[in-house]
């Protein structure tokens, strides 16, 4: 992808900021374990284009967005820490992320995989979670970039010798966020199940992972069935760049 081909005749490519919000899955690690796919995420593009991993461990959407608090309120929403004008109060990282975004940049979202959680703050419902997207989009458009929204990575989990996919209704909310918003949406779930079973995963060795989990599915991931090691990041990163390939998304002229 590099060697300034592929621009298409629109002249040269300008350099870009890619932006990403997520969780654990996608956060570069202090450590090799565990690392996620936003880590790795740079070395596929040429050298026009800057990544700006903001992803946290833990995060839900809204823990990510906002302050939130450990009630819940009528509707089965975490209640939000506001200003004096109602407004709720942004965390820090996005208010940066919003004053840095330029024209031409690309904002990838991906969460899903703490927002299941039945308790205050992590909890966000699959309305919340749709709106949180939708909102993040609109301001990354308003800044004239790109957003992407990405379904949640799987969990190795097994039906005998297959891999099955594990975040359930956030995977089809991201989608749904994605017709509803206008945004492209990259399926990380189905391309990292389908990922699993060409390497053979399935059954794990013992039936989970643990630290003592050998072979290829103790080198891919920590020590449990969620977290990657760096070299499984790495495959991770690769699977959303096969797709960025795949969906001709405009991206796609920076990649390596």
């Amino acid at each position: 992808g590099s060697g300034g081909g592929g621009s298409g005749g629109m002249g040269p490519l300008q350099d870009i900021t890619i932006w990403i919000a997520g969780d654990s899955t996608v956060a570069n690690g202090q450590t090799p374990c565990p690392a996620g796919w936003g880590g790795s995420f740079a070395a596929l593009f040429d050298d026009r284009v800057t990544v700006v991993n903001s992803a946290v461990g833990g995060r839900s959407v809204r823990t990510w967005l906002y302050y939130v608090k450990t009630a819940m309120d009528s509707a089965g929403e975490c209640e939000l820490d506001r200003d004096a004008s109602g407004e709720p109060v942004l965390q820090d990282r996005w208010v940066r992320m919003l004053d840095d975004m330029k024209t031409g940049d690309y904002l990838f979202i991906q969460f899903g995989i703490n927002d299941g959680s039945r308790t205050c703050d992590r909890h966000v419902g699959l309305d919340a979670f749709k709106s949180s997207y939708g909102m993040m989009a609109r301001a990354a458009k308003e800044r004239g970039a790109k957003p992407v929204f990405v379904t949640p990575v799987s969990a190795i989990a097994c039906d005998g010798s297959t891999a099955r996919g594990t975040r359930g209704g956030y995977v089809t909310a991201t989608q749904e966020a994605g017709a509803e918003y206008g945004v492209p949406v990259i399926d990380l779930h189905e391309r990292s199940v389908a990922l699993y079973n060409a390497l053979g995963f399935c059954p794990v060795p013992g039936g989970d992972v643990s630290a003592t989990t050998s072979g290829p599915v103790g080198e891919f991931f920590c020590d449990d069935h969620t977290h990657f090691a760096r070299s499984g990041a790495a495959q991770i990163a690769g699977l959303v760049a096969g797709a960025i390939r795949d969906q001709a998304i405009g991206l796609a002229a920076y990649l390596e």
